[in-house]
């Protein structure tokens, strides 16, 4: 299969569990909302209401101002591997956006600390409603409530420029886009799901995996038996 031109990619990257190193929406829940919020989580676990509701209802639980909530955000890690990851990417022009089921108050808290400038990050809403309150907003999800998810990861591909995309992920909120995916980097539960569904896929358990993973798919190493779809972008 020849090497893709540069500029067809397009980086879609999860965040909680990927970019973070652990679920940064969980931490926040654990610090900050009233009781009851675990019991929501099981419903979801259980497959009984979809990411979105989950979400909306825990959200519905915070007591947290601000300040305190951005301080403790700012606290959380991400891979460190991340930032070489990101420098990567703009060394050979390949834009990249956070695309996640999570919290893009936290999102952006926690990559401003980071200091890795600005990233286009798509993610549920998190508004403040004054006091301690907040409520969760869902811009990204699939209309008509066909996904179940906050942010709906296929619609977002769909509407980004770039023809090939690379998804970097690690669990549920990815299992609708991966099938669509022209190279997944894949981590944790999201290994199983390809593995099972019979999607090609490169293990990583972190982004300095990632990192010399691209590095030698840009240099032209062939990918693991990409979809149809793939080749007809590059060739057609």
């Amino acid at each position: 299969m020849p090497s893709s031109p540069q500029s067809l990619w397009q980086a879609i990257v999860d965040f909680d569990g990927t970019i973070s190193r652990e679920d940064t929406t969980d931490r926040v829940l654990e610090r900050f909302a009233a009781p009851g919020w675990e019991a929501i989580e099981a419903e979801w676990h259980a497959g009984l209401i979809g990411s979105r509701a989950c979400m909306t209802r825990q959200v519905d639980l915070l007591r947290v101002s601000p300040d305190a909530l951005d301080t403790f955000a700012a606290t959380l890690e991400i891979d460190p591997g991340f930032p070489e990851f990101v420098r990567l990417c703009g060394r050979h022009a390949i834009p990249l956006t956070i695309v996640s089921d999570g919290l893009d108050r936290t999102i952006r808290t926690v990559m401003a600390r980071a200091g890795l400038g600005p990233i286009p990050v798509v993610a549920n809403e998190l508004r403040w409603m004054g006091g301690d309150r907040w409520r969760l907003l869902s811009p990204h999800a699939a209309p008509g409530g066909a996904c179940g998810s906050g942010t709906c990861k296929c619609r977002v591909a769909a509407q980004l420029a770039r023809p090939l995309n690379l998804l970097v992920g690690d669990g549920r909120s990815d299992f609708c886009v991966v099938g669509e995916a022209d190279l997944v980097f894949a981590k944790a539960s999201l290994v199983a799901h390809c593995v099972q569904a019979g999607i090609p896929h490169h293990p990583i358990a972190d982004f300095t995996d990632a990192s010399a993973r691209l590095e030698a798919v840009l240099a032209g190493a062939p990918l693991p038996a990409a979809p149809r779809q793939f080749e007809d972008k590059i060739n057609g």
